[in-house]
C-alpha cells in the first residue's frame, strides 16, 4: 500500500475543529460565571460598606438617613451593572411606606429598619424576593446578619 504523505486526514482535521470550539465554549461559559460571581461579590462589599454608613448615620443624627445622599458616602452609588443601590428607610417611615419593605417567601419583611439593595443585573426588581424579577437583586435581610444575593435567602 502506498502512502502520498504524511498529513491528517480531512476528518482528522474536522474531528480536532469540533473539540477546540466545545472547549472554548465550555471556557467562555466559565469566564462569564466568574464575573457574574465578582460583580456579586463585589455588590455585597459595597451593600455591607454603605450599610455600616447608614448605622453611623442613626449613631449621630438618632435617625435613619432618608435617603442614600445624607450619608455622603465615600465610594460609587452605583452597583457593579451601573445603576444606584436601592434604599428605604422603614424604621422611621410611616405605614404608606412599609407597602414597599421587601418581603421573604412567606411575605414577611426581611427588615425591620431599613431595606438597601441592588436591583442585579437585570436592573428589574419586586417586593418579594420570590418573585422572578427579584432573583438576581443583591439584598441586605435580618437587619444586616445577610447579604446576599436573594435566590440564596
Amino acid at each position: 500500500m502506498k502512502r502520498y504523505g504524511q498529513g491528517f486526514t480531512l476528518i482528522e482535521v474536522l474531528i480536532a475543529i469540533a473539540v477546540l470550539v466545545a472547549l472554548a465554549a465550555i471556557a467562555i461559559q466559565q469566564s462569564g460565571s466568574y464575573r457574574t460571581a465578582g460583580d456579586i461579590g463585589l455588590a455585597v462589599t459595597q451593600l455591607r460598606s454603605l450599610s455600616n454608613q447608614i448605622q453611623t448615620h442613626k449613631l449621630n443624627n438618632e435617625r435613619f438617613p432618608a435617603s442614600l445622599s445624607d450619608i455622603k458616602p465615600q465610594l460609587n452609588m452605583s452597583d457593579p451593572w451601573g445603576r444606584p443601590y436601592q434604599y428605604l428607610n422603614i424604621e422611621d417611615a410611616d405605614t404608606k411606606g412599609k407597602g414597599q419593605v421587601r418581603k421573604d417567601k412567606n411575605l414577611v419583611p426581611i427588615n425591620s429598619d431599613f431595606d438597601l439593595y441592588s436591583m442585579g443585573a437585570d436592573g428589574k426588581t419586586t417586593a418579594p424576593l420570590t418573585a422572578k424579577d427579584s432573583q438576581d437583586d443583591i439584598v441586605r435581610a435580618n437587619d444586616g446578619g445577610y447579604f446576599g444575593l436573594a435566590a440564596k435567602y
